[in-house]
């Protein structure tokens, strides 16, 4: 696998994100997939990831600009930052309560990619910057 091919596949994990198609993101998965949140527990496989999204789509409306993508030349590992423009629409336990607060935060995720698949996305965000916005909001 190639930079071109990896960098071609973060973009069109993020690209189905940003258009609310989880469908989409899944395909982008290999068969053996670890998702690693934010302050949260790692998820394996394809089911379990689009439980997820199925949350977060009915709790957050967000779309994420200003995209860098990076990959290493084998196309092994890439990187990706943006910066999300959110809309907390349900509260989600344990987090302030939901009223629809605006939020813009920088965040990023890294990547394994094996066979012009990806096999981990592990996501990072400042939480306490979230939850100040969300609480002040």
């Amino acid at each position: 696998m190639s930079r071109t091919t990896a960098e071609a596949t973060i973009a069109a994990y993020y690209a189905a994100f940003n258009a609310g198609n989880t469908a989409g993101m899944v395909d982008t998965l290999h068969d053996d997939f670890v998702h690693n949140v934010n302050e949260g527990k790692a998820r394996l496989g394809k089911a379990a990831f689009a439980e997820f999204c199925a949350h977060m789509s009915e709790t957050y409306k967000e779309e994420l600009r200003d995209m860098v993508i990076m990959a290493n030349a084998e196309g092994t590992r890439g990187a990706a930052e943006f910066v999300v423009h959110g809309q907390y629409l349900k509260t989600d336990p344990g987090l302030p309560e939901a009223h629809g607060q605006r939020y813009v935060l920088p965040a990023g995720g890294f990547f394994t990619l094996k066979d012009g698949k990806i096999t981990r996305v592990t996501t990072y965000y400042n939480l306490n910057d979230w939850i100040a916005q969300v609480s002040h909001g």
